[in-house]
């Protein structure tokens, strides 16, 4: 089976990093950060997304706030996370059991190569499918797509796993079993909302479900 796997709230905890990222950019146009709840939800969304409300939708003070947030993270955001306990023992059962993994993320490939590359289990993945970094939306549908063709896999042959309604609306999207998990950035409701064929509460769980 193609396991499709998103990268921060799933694999990886970043909030310190993007969060960070985030009120750097916002301080550089001189615009209050909201409240670290409110920063908390911008982990999953495509940045211009996020920052075009708060900027009045000015086109260019959106793609300054984008370039001040890429500033910080080139430096120092990429290494600002942690891996979720458990993930790592669930990626080695997952790949003992012959699965094919792959990342498919919200984040420029630019920046997540690094993290990948730098994760004690990174090597597990055999390909890994970002946005280009100049597009206002996730496209996590796209990504999906191209992994199935690039894998010859049929959608009944896959799974996305994911935290937030985004990675569950491209699993529809491309009739991919679409799995939400609980110890990331969104909620059960989202997920349910959102049309997840299952949930998980830990990655164990997660993996008695996958490695089977």
């Amino acid at each position: 089976m193609l396991c499709l796997f998103d990268l921060d709230g799933t694999l990886i905890d970043s909030e310190r990093g993007i969060t960070a990222c985030v009120a750097h950019a916002l301080a550089r146009l001189d615009v209050p950060a909201p409240a670290h709840e409110e920063l908390r939800r911008w982990i999953g969304p495509p940045l211009r997304h996020s920052f075009a409300p708060l900027l009045d939708h000015d086109a260019v003070r959106v793609e300054a706030a984008v370039a001040y947030y890429h500033e910080r993270f080139d430096t120092h955001g990429w290494h600002e996370h942690a891996v979720y306990p458990g993930i790592e023992a669930m990626i080695g059962r997952l790949g003992d059991a012959g699965h094919t993994l792959a990342v498919v993320t919200s984040k420029p490939e630019r920046h997540a190569r690094p993290i990948l590359d730098h994760l004690p289990f990174g090597g597990a993945f055999s390909r890994l499918y970002g946005p280009d970094p100049a597009s206002p939306h996730s496209e996590k549908a796209t990504m999906i797509a191209a992994a199935l063709a690039d894998f010859g896999v049929a959608p009944e042959q896959a799974v996305m796993v994911g935290d937030r309604h985004f990675d569950i609306d491209g699993a529809v999207a491309n009739r991919v079993r679409g799995i939400g998990v609980l110890w990331g950035f969104g909620s059960r409701e989202e997920l349910e909302r959102a049309g997840a064929s299952a949930i998980a509460a830990t990655p164990g769980e997660l993996a008695g479900w996958l490695a089977t």
